[in-house]
């Protein structure tokens, strides 16, 4: 754990705790990450006799490359499934804006109609 000593004017002595983070470094973005990863794969492909002798190998390349082509089929679902959840967002929106205007015009009929004793059974707590 680090931490850091502050002295202050008045003698006091102050110890401040701070928990060891992970640094903080920019991420890539995954298309980015991909494109570096099958970089990776095609250099490996070309150059297995010089790893070879470090244990990689052309079906390493080959990891990586399913690897790579995995991360795209679940990216390619995810922007699908974002795509559905905002329209299904904006119909749940409308709906529930139809749904506020019905109540509110039943709200006004209740109230002119019905006496203010009886509100209540139509959830209406207002008092005038």
């Amino acid at each position: 754990m680090e931490y850091f000593f502050i002295h202050l004017q008045a003698h006091f002595l102050i110890i401040i705790f701070q928990p060891k983070s992970k640094k903080i470094m920019a991420t890539k973005p995954y298309a980015q990450e991909l494109t570096e990863a099958s970089v990776m794969a095609s250099g490996i492909k070309t150059n297995e006799e010089a790893l070879l002798k470090r244990g990689i190998t052309a079906a390493f390349a080959a990891e990586i490359q399913s690897m790579i082509d995995a991360c795209t089929q679940l990216n390619n679902e995810q922007e699908a499934l974002k795509a559905k959840l905002k329209e299904k967002t904006e119909e749940f929106t409308q709906k529930m804006e139809e749904l506020k205007a019905k109540t509110s015009e039943a709200r006004k009929i209740i109230k002119l109609d019905i006496p203010q004793s009886h509100w209540k059974e139509f959830g209406i707590a207002d008092k005038k």
